[in-house]
């Protein structure tokens, strides 16, 4: 009997460990893939239902940062009630939500485990491949591959930008604890990959979101690091390097040139571009959700709602969209303010999460103000690549930094 309790214990700690270096896929697979992402996420979640601790899991739910993601989808499946389309329409707008469902999972399976640093590094090993083929698609123009479109080697320029940015605040965060423990050597040569992640943002293709998100992260750095006295200091630097960007590159000027020509063609005439889209879907989003502000229309409504808008309209107000390119205004939509209410309590309650010191700490701050602040342009928690990369981000260092306050 004690042989077969041992046995199963043999077994059950090594399918563990086959759930963790799943995750560890997963991490390196997503910068590249759509298919093998999928595929590793189904395996892991099959590993890791197979093998769940539900007590664990009960008492992951008693906290914050893992009951409110399980809340925001129940309040989406109840939402499909008095949604007034197809049920086909109401399961596709529940889909986006599952993904949500596997932040506690991650949180129990690595407040037990030692590999979710293997996890991290193998995510960012994976994103600096993907900078190294973006830099040689654009600086090797006889390649006869040249990639989805100039620098973008796979997926897309705006999911690519994220990455980039991530890593090279990653990569400063880890710069400054070698100085701060007397490593120049070290800290010298991961200041010198961030700066290659923003080399290829300035000079070969960056997401106009990105951009955006850049200086947050900068005064977070500073903040975090040397209050006051860093947040005064990032401003200065981030001034500086704005300028010399500005002035050293041609791609800078005419990327920035045409976000503020596009808004000036939206505002005296019907042109349709990026710019005037993006205004359109998030004006119409409103008068949306005024219409029914408190639970919203139901889930899966955002298409209907969309649909009824175009009609009689023309240029961009003309365009037809599923997606309101505001993940506040995505749920808001379909959930009303008790929905967005919920967004924003796991927001917050994600950043209280990460709000201490230490790098694992300073990983997850990354993902989540990134996801904040991107959300603001695009409903990144509905997105596939950005959705899994927000709830393995979070779940994953969640639950690294939960164990070490229960070691502690």
């Amino acid at each position: 009997m004690a042989a077969a309790s041992l046995l199963f214990s043999l077994d059950r700690a090594r399918w563990l460990e086959i759930a963790d270096w799943l995750a560890v896929g997963v991490a390196v697979s997503l910068p590249w893939s759509t298919t093998v992402t999928g595929i590793l996420i189904a395996l892991w979640l099959i590993v890791t239902l197979a093998t769940l601790d539900v007590a664990a899991l009960r008492r992951e739910l008693t906290t914050a940062a893992a009951l409110l993601p399980v809340l925001l989808w129940v309040l989406a499946a109840v939402g499909m009630l008095w949604a007034d389309v197809s049920w086909m329409e109401r399961l596709g707008g529940l889909n986006k939500f599952h993904r949500l469902l596997l932040i506690p999972l991650l949180f129990v399976q690595f407040r037990r485990s030692e590999n979710g640093r293997w996890v991290l590094c193998g995510f960012l090993a994976s994103v600096f491949a993907l900078l190294l083929v973006s830099f040689g698609l654009a600086l090797i123009p006889g390649l006869p591959w040249r990639g989805r479109e100039v620098g973008v080697p796979t997926k897309d320029y705006i999911f690519q930008s994220a990455n980039f940015i991530l890593c090279a605040f990653a990569f400063l965060g880890v710069a400054l604890e070698y100085v701060r423990n007397g490593r120049w050597r070290y800290a010298a040569g991961f200041c010198a990959v961030a700066l290659l992640f923003f080399a290829n943002l300035f000079f070969v293709v960056a997401s106009r979101t990105a951009l955006l998100v850049a200086p947050v992260l900068l005064l977070l750095l500073g903040w975090r690091q040397f209050g006051w006295k860093g947040l005064l200091g990032t401003v200065l630097l981030g001034a500086a390097i704005a300028a010399g960007a500005w002035l050293a590159s041609p791609y800078m000027r005419e990327r920035l040139l045409t976000s503020v020509h596009e808004l000036q063609a939206y505002r005296t005439s019907d042109a349709v571009n990026s710019t005037a889209l993006h205004i359109e879907f998030l004006r119409k989003s409103i008068s949306f959700i005024e219409t029914a502000p408190i639970i919203g229309h139901g889930t899966g409504s955002i298409p209907e709602q969309f649909r009824h808008s175009v009609v009689g309209q023309r240029g961009a107000a003309g365009e037809l969209s599923a997606n309101p390119h505001n993940q506040i205004f995505a749920v808001g939509i379909q959930l009303g303010m008790i929905g967005v209410a919920v967004l924003l309590a796991m927001w917050i309650a994600h950043l209280l999460l990460f709000s201490h010191s230490g790098l694992t700490a300073w990983f997850g701050l990354l993902v989540v103000v990134d996801n904040v602040v991107s959300s603001l342009f695009n409903s990144h928690l509905f997105d596939f690549t950005s959705g899994w990369l927000y709830v393995f981000g979070v779940g994953v260092t969640g639950g690294m930094v939960l164990g070490r306050r229960t070691s502690a």
